[in-house]
């Protein structure tokens, strides 16, 4: 017998073994459908959180069902994502899924091309499943709206529903103003601080998978409320930098 014929024996050995009740919960999809779901998942509820029109019937949606709409092998172009905000519906978003290749420069010319001809976004969304080259980040950074790039990997998981992550706000610029007033802080992330006495908020980087998540741009504002039996309940403020 084959080693390949051997371990399937030994898989469905295994499923009997583990009765009618817990062999349900086994997935016998495909791993690639199971992944698309998760990231894409994931990514509805981002940009539900950033302020975009998002049914919830389309973050809902189960695994069954999504691979009975896309198929054991979801095409990327089925996958794509346009949503307007909700507050400002001329601010429209557009999520493509590159395909399992390296990214190259082509790609991201062809991108641009279906952009321009199809109307106008305010910001693109890339989902990689691989490596991108230099040349393909060159002609990203030289496209007149804004782009983000996530590897398909960091959106498996939703971070921001992990029980030990804490709360995040994002502050308005109206709020942003209160609290440097009213705790009389100073905005001194360029350079530090030449006073000891001289107050400024803490940093959180741009890259900060927060920061990502929510789409932030430098100087905005994030208050951050840990609480449970270890932290215990405290307020602390991030700028992003």
């Amino acid at each position: 017998m084959k080693v390949e014929e051997a371990a399937i024996d030994e898989t469905l050995e295994d499923d009997e073994n583990l009765g009618t009740c817990l062999s349900s919960f086994v997935d016998k999809g495909s791993l690639e459908s199971h992944r698309y779901y998760l990231a894409r998942k994931t990514l509805l509820e981002m940009l539900k959180d950033r302020g975009f029109a998002i049914s919830p019937a389309d973050i809902d949606i189960t695994l069954q069902e999504f691979r009975i709409r896309h198929s054991e092998s979801p095409s990327v172009d089925g996958l794509k994502i346009t949503a307007l905000h909700g507050d400002d519906p001329s601010i429209k978003v557009l999520v493509l899924f590159c395909g399992p290749g390296i990214v190259k420069v082509n790609q991201i010319r062809a991108i641009a091309g279906d952009v321009y001809n199809n109307g106008t976004i305010s910001s693109l969304i890339l989902v990689a499943q691989s490596k991108i080259t230099s040349q393909a980040l060159k002609a990203v950074n030289i496209l007149k709206f804004k782009v983000e790039i996530f590897q398909i990997t960091d959106l498996l998981v939703n971070i921001t529903k992990h029980d030990l992550k804490p709360k995040h706000q994002i502050l308005s610029a109206e709020e942003k103003a209160d609290l440097l007033s009213k705790y009389s802080i100073e905005e001194k992330q360029a350079s530090k601080s030449k006073k000891a006495s001289e107050a400024f908020l803490p940093r959180m980087l741009q890259k900060d998978a927060i920061a990502r998540y929510y789409g932030l741009e430098k100087g905005q504002v994030v208050k951050v409320t840990y609480g449970g039996e270890l932290t215990q309940l405290h307020v602390t403020y991030r700028c992003v930098w």
